[in-house]
């Protein structure tokens, strides 16, 4: 385990999340991550470096060995050697500079770069801003921040009929009776 010099949260938040650690496995300090790449196999193979943010100093891990469990990696990483040291990254984001992301196609997109996007309807009516992206390529959504509610939008062409992060704008056209029936209070 490395230390970097990122201490400032700008350059940790300028990183896109490719996983959360999520609990420990067995004794010899491997962790088991939730993904939030649909890319495991490039983020998590033995070699790749990944980051953290502990107490308030940005950390590189590099990855030793890893190996699929139900859909998820068990991951070792360099100076993770036991149980009680792996404890200490409990429920970390797992993180990678945006410049080591590959193209997408057109049309797809990375759930960072629409984080922080406003909804609107194609009136002009803006709805709120997206602070999550939920599920995988097969099917997402976006969960938008509505004021004290929020309200969760299928990721599909019919209703997300523009998408333009660059302008942080995402236009909606939802079916009637959809906005109804997806918000939730906080």
């Amino acid at each position: 385990m490395t230390s970097l010099r990122m201490d400032d949260a700008g350059t940790w938040n300028e990183m896109a999340m490719v996983g959360r650690i999520a609990r420990t496995h067995g004794i010899n300090g491997h962790l088991i991550v939730n993904l939030e790449t649909d890319f495991p196999e490039q983020r998590f193979c033995a070699g790749a470096t990944l980051h953290v943010r502990r107490s308030g100093q940005t950390e590189q891990l590099i990855v030793t060995n890893v190996r699929m469990h139900q859909g998820r990696p068990i991951v070792g990483f360099h100076g993770i050697e036991t149980m009680t040291e792996a404890e200490e990254f409990l429920g970390l984001e797992l993180r990678v500079p945006t410049t080591e992301l590959l193209p997408l196609p057109e049309g797809t997109y990375y759930r960072h770069e629409l984080i922080g996007c406003n909804v609107q309807l194609s009136d002009g009516l803006v709805l709120g801003e997206v602070i999550q992206v939920e599920g995988s390529s097969e099917g997402s959504r976006l969960v938008v921040r509505t004021g004290s509610e929020e309200l969760l939008v299928p990721l599909v062409n019919d209703i997300c009929v523009k998408i333009d992060p660059k302008a942080g704008v995402i236009v909606i056209e939802p079916p009637s009776g959809l906005l109804e029936l997806n918000k939730t209070s906080k």
